[in-house]
């Protein structure tokens, strides 16, 4: 057969050399990109407010009108039906009760007088700290989509947490712990899982790590058998030099890198996790004043005590979740209501105030917020007491700590508490926020995928909520 290119031959196979020129240069991308591979420390767009960030987040949907938001109009129309643009929201329409005041009192809290519901005694002991921002609008009615987005910025799957991208741009500032920490209940994962944490298209090394809050911290992280520290230095050695060599036939490969990466990790975790959980080294007042003793508030206020102990040591991200949906209050809501409070408020406040005096408050942010609130609408389901069905047209999230301006409520709802109505801020608002404190630009925070600049914020407008800002 004859080898010689003739004039029709080169047009007819010319296509093939585009579509991969185009394939090389996408894969070159993704296998050769300036993307960090590591947990080292680099340094942010410009001077941070905030070095690490613990997230307290609320499965589930926690009620504005019954926690943050005060709404005295709802008794007005208590009883009626409530109007058509809410019943087109509402999912459960079967269940559709009447429009329904809160139960509970509120009161005023701190010198800055901020409103907050009587079942919030010890965050509103810290009123002077936080910043309420009661504008707060989502994008979805259900939990996952909602979930997806108030992690990733998206209501898809697949895309990476906010822990990823703060690792991703900043590193850590521990090398014997992982840059992001999840501490999930032991009684149940939140409703999409470990999905919540992962690092999606960034590189493996920035998914989040979960650590248990009771028992070993990490499953297998102790050897079966104890060495001498010569021959258990030795080994790692010589594991190290195979992992090398292993690598050096197998370059541009993120998920080996980050495997190896893993492995070397969890050998200097060996002591430097079991000591960073290790609650009895903690006073007998420090676990007095997070509820440790206590059974209702024990594993929350372990976890958030740990929280602390991590940031200490230099953990960037941690993320503090509370067991399986515990605030979708759909029926029984006064009740359950009171139980997520009873098991949550003090070991909050209690992390606020030993954080601030301490001297870790200035240079910790905190966020707190489910994926959104709830209608203003008693929900009829079977026969319990009533409840609330979701609400995302307008809900309430805090920030403290990290240069935010405590004392201080943005925005607010409609006179009923559906609808953010002044000042509204969207979920991609305050993750830019967030990435400010940090001392990272949202629009500058961004990974290089398939021709794409993927940003946490994506390709939607969001803006700095700059009134919550010192």
């Amino acid at each position: 057969m004859s080898t010689k290119l003739t004039r029709r031959g080169f047009f007819s196979r010319f296509s093939d050399c585009v579509h991969g020129a185009a394939l090389a240069a996408l894969l070159t991308r993704d296998l050769y990109g300036n993307a960090p591979l590591d947990l080292k420390p680099r340094r942010p767009h410009f001077e941070p407010k905030a070095k690490a960030v613990i997230h307290l987040f609320m499965n589930g949907g926690p009620s504005q009108v019954d926690l943050f938001d005060p709404k005295p109009t709802l008794a007005k129309f208590a009883g009626q039906p409530p109007g058509r643009d809410i019943v087109n929201q509402i999912e459960f329409a079967a269940e559709i009760g009447v429009m329904w005041p809160s139960p509970f009192k509120f009161q005023r809290y701190g010198k800055c007088g901020m409103e907050m519901s009587e079942l919030l005694p010890g965050l509103g002991s810290r009123a002077d700290d936080i910043a309420l921002i009661r504008s707060m609008y989502g994008e979805h009615f259900n939990h996952e989509p909602s979930i997806y987005l108030m992690h990733s910025g998206r209501t898809l799957p697949g895309r990476p947490g906010l822990g990823a991208w703060v690792g991703y741009g900043l590193g850590s500032e521990s090398q014997n712990l992982p840059a992001y920490v999840v501490l999930d209940d032991p009684k149940g994962l939140p409703i999409n899982g470990a999905q919540s944490w992962q690092a999606g298209w960034l590189p493996p090394v920035f998914q989040g790590t979960r650590f248990r809050s009771e028992g070993l911290p990490l499953v297998n992280l102790k050897p079966p058998e104890e060495l001498p520290a010569p021959v258990a230095e030795a080994r790692r050695d010589l594991l190290r030099e195979l992992d090398l060599a292993h690598r050096a036939a197998r370059p541009h490969m993120a998920d080996l890198d980050a495997r190896i990466a893993s492995y070397e990790l969890a050998a200097r975790m060996q002591l430097t996790a079991t000591d960073a959980l290790d609650l009895s080294k903690e006073s007998a007042a420090t676990r007095e004043m997070y509820g440790l003793n206590q059974e209702i508030t024990r594993s929350y206020g372990a976890r958030c005590l740990m929280a602390r102990r991590l940031i200490e040591r230099g953990v960037r991200f941690v993320q503090v979740f509370i067991q399986r949906q515990i605030w979708d209050n759909h029926d029984n809501l006064e009740r359950d209501l009171r139980d997520c409070c009873a098991k949550t408020d003090k070991p909050i406040g209690a992390l606020l105030q030993d954080l601030k005096q301490r001297g870790l408050l200035d240079s910790t942010l905190l966020l707190w917020g489910g994926e959104f609130g709830r209608m203003p609408v008693s929900q009829l389901k079977g026969t319990n007491a009533p409840g609330r069905d979701h609400g995302p047209g307008g809900f309430s999230v805090w920030m403290a700590g990290g240069g935010i301006k405590g004392g201080t409520i943005h925005g607010a709802t409609d006179e009923i508490g559906y609808r953010a109505v002044e000042n509204r801020v969207s979920v991609h608002d305050l993750h830019a926020t967030m990435l400010n404190q940090l001392g990272l630009h949202f629009r500058e925070l961004a990974y290089d995928r398939h021709g794409l600049r993927e940003r946490l914020t994506d390709q939607y407008p969001a803006q700095i909520v700059r009134a919550v800002l010192q």
